[in-house]
């Protein structure tokens, strides 16, 4: 089978949970098939079974007046480019709105089934008409029209499947659950600390790793860390801010306060890998995460897991067995939880250790590249007896 990815992440350039299952998933299923992945960005790879090709922007639009609009525009100059090049492919699957429109004109130029998978839904983010102005009103046109073209629509979680059959009109014979995976042997404990050391980390602590947006619950995770013991430091491995009044709060939300330590980077796997696996516990506080993939990381460097309620976590973290669960954007919850994990520490190891089973038992991408290949089959058997409809209809109205 030749596979045709989209994306907007793809290493290097990788800022979210996206970038990081696009690439584990390209790699896998290149072990099982043909695979191109067009993205943005500068890449440029050919391997035997991975080729990937980066693209940028329409130029014209990087001339124009700043305005919060212009990266939904962007996006949509991309999706014609990626487009617009050959495509020799059986299948195009995308993932995230920002290559929806392209998945679409490949789609309809070369009458290729389409695979979408949402990894988050406009729906369900308000905040992004923050980040984007009016472009949001784009940014959900383009994800709208995206699902209900697709043959197929993958979503990550039980929770987004209803969700994404309750705000689209979309058949529930298309909708699907695939959940994310990660890569079990880069994520494994290590007794390493150097990267501790070099980042000015002390044991014992507490640690949030994510992207510096409303979604993820950074501001009710410090106002909650606020009652942890005194020798508990907590930790934010936290970057790639969705506008720059969301970093300049955080800025002002940890100055003077020494039981804070921010890394204000996305740190490389090997050094993360150690924050992860020294951590008393590790706090996932969204208040919107239709999966939560860094849960997932955690939990294969055995570490346990304290994270809200919501979208797809209650389906990674199972609540008193590799975790803790708690109502999303309820501070007071939140601080009892950590509390409570980091007062017994070996019921909080034994938790880590029951949440790296749990990785090992469910979420190898071997397996998630296995169900996305059924997908496609589905997906292509579904595009095939669509055209025999059609062409039946034509054959019926020409003898009329």
């Amino acid at each position: 089978m030749r596979i045709l990815l989209l994306s907007r992440e793809y290493p290097p350039h990788v800022y979210g949970g996206a970038g990081v299952v696009v690439d584990h998933l390209s790699r896998a299923l290149a072990r099982r098939a043909t695979v191109e992945v067009r993205c943005f960005g500068d890449q440029a790879r050919a391997e035997p079974s991975l080729r990937v090709r980066g693209y940028a922007p329409w130029e014209r639009l990087a001339g124009g007046p700043e305005t919060a609009y212009a990266p939904a525009l962007e996006a949509l100059s991309v999706g014609l480019a990626m487009a617009r090049d050959p495509v020799a492919a059986d299948v195009v699957h995308t993932h995230t709105w920002y290559v929806g429109f392209g998945g679409m004109l490949v789609q309809s130029i070369h009458d290729l089934p389409l695979v979408v998978t949402l990894h988050s839904m406009e729906p369900l983010r308000p905040w992004k008409a923050d980040q984007l102005g009016t472009g949001y009103a784009v940014s959900s046109w383009a994800e709208r029209l995206a699902v209900e073209r697709a043959e197929r629509v993958i979503a990550v979680s039980a929770q987004m499947r209803g969700d994404i059959l309750t705000h689209f009109r979309v058949d529930p014979d298309r909708v699907v659950v695939i959940h994310n995976g990660v890569d079990a042997d880069a994520f494994r404990r290590t007794e390493q600390r150097e990267a501790l050391a070099r980042h000015g980390v002390r044991e014992p602590y507490a640690l949030f790793v994510g992207r510096i947006s409303e979604q993820k619950g950074i501001f009710q995770l410090l106002e909650a860390a606020r009652t942890l013991p005194a020798e508990v430091t907590l930790v934010l491995c936290a970057s790639s801010p969705d506008t720059p009044e969301l970093a300049a709060r955080l800025e002002a939300a940890v100055a003077g306060r020494s039981r804070v330590r921010w890394i204000n980077a996305m740190l490389p796997v090997p050094e993360v890998v150690q924050l992860y696996s020294h951590a008393a516990v590790f706090v996932c506080p969204s208040i919107y995460e239709p999966f939560g993939l860094i849960n997932l990381e955690a939990m294969a460097c055995g570490t346990p897991v304290v994270a809200s309620r919501v979208g797809g976590i209650p389906e990674v973290v199972v609540d008193g067995e590799t975790g803790w669960l708690v109502p999303p954007g309820d501070s007071a919850a939140l601080a009892q939880a950590l509390r409570g994990a980091l007062a017994d520490p070996a019921r909080a190891r034994q938790m880590g250790e029951a949440g790296r089973r749990r990785v090992e038992a469910h979420f190898s991408w071997d397996r998630i590249a296995d169900r996305t290949l059924a997908v496609y089959r589905d997906a292509i058997a579904a595009k095939t007896a669509a055209r025999e409809a059609a062409d039946a209809d034509h054959r019926t109205g020409s003898a009329r």
